[in-house]
């Protein structure tokens, strides 16, 4: 009797055995094909890994030039005010305050601040007609000139195709960046926070403002003649937005193109022609 269960309990151990050695069979094939999938993917995320490190180096050295430049122009501004302006660039400058807004002046406390002021006024003058453009707005900081475009003047929805009708902007913006060999440039495509539509042929938001900043290059590059060494493409998707996306009015501020422009300062100072002529 005991023999019989010896050997009863012997063969269903030797089954056991040979079942649980198909599972770790089969659990060992489906491991193999994981991890190959996994070092695929691996690969796969370490090229798009380098190709974003690239463009994100490309953009911190460019910040890092905006910081350093503004830096450097605000401690020559404090060390020598008023009195490091020639005679002329005073006289455009006082020309150019006389032309605008006083509302635009209120906000002037300083010699830099009107300094900003000038330049913005004049510059936008001299790339929309009348300087009046409502998609059109350009600021300064500390020499550091932001021209932002919206894209209803530059692309069709959804698209990075350039109108024709930009055609004139863009002409005039290549004029002023060619007009000082030690400028740069620096093109940022906005997006709103609306997700890119199934059948689009792209990704999304980021893909759509990379493209959209590089077709304003090329153009720049291949139409206008801009040096392409001046120029830096970048995409923002939808975040750094100028309003929250609540509202079609604001999705629409979203939408731009911006264009950063750094000049150096006896450049900067130049801008004060009282004509607008860059």
């Amino acid at each position: 009797m005991k023999k019989t269960i010896a050997i009863t309990i012997l063969s269903a151990a030797m089954f056991g055995s040979c079942v649980s050695k198909k599972k770790y069979v089969a659990l060992e094939s489906n491991l193999n094909d994981t991890r190959s999938e996994l070092q695929k993917t691996q690969v796969e995320k370490e090229e798009i890994e380098g190709k974003y490190a690239a463009i994100e180096s490309r953009v911190a050295d460019y910040n890092a030039k905006i910081n350093s430049l503004r830096d450097s122009n605000d401690e020559k501004m404090e060390m020598n005010d008023l009195t490091a302006m020639s005679n002329n660039n005073k006289r455009q400058m006082r020309s150019t305050i006389a032309k605008m807004d006083p509302e635009a002046l209120e906000g002037a406390d300083t010699l830099e601040d009107s300094i900003n002021l000038a330049v913005s006024y004049n510059l936008k003058n001299s790339i929309s007609e009348g300087g009046d453009s409502e998609d059109i707005d350009i600021s300064v900081d500390k020499t550091v000139v932001m021209i932002d475009v919206s894209d209803k003047l530059l692309f069709g929805s959804g698209s990075y195709r350039v109108s024709n009708n930009a055609n004139d902007l863009l002409k005039k913006l290549a004029e002023v960046i060619k007009s000082e060999p030690t400028m740069e440039v620096m093109v940022e495509g906005h997006t709103d926070s609306r997700t890119m539509v199934d059948n689009s042929y792209l990704q999304d938001n980021w893909d759509l403002s990379v493209r959209r900043a590089t077709s304003i290059v090329r153009i720049l590059q291949d139409k206008y003649g801009v040096s392409p060494e001046k120029l830096i493409a970048a995409g923002r998707s939808s975040y750094a937005p100028l309003a929250e996306n609540d509202s079609p009015d604001n999705m629409a501020k979203n939408r731009r193109t911006r264009i950063v422009i750094l000049p150096n300062l006896d450049k900067f100072l130049a801008m004060l022609d009282s004509e607008g002529q860059i």
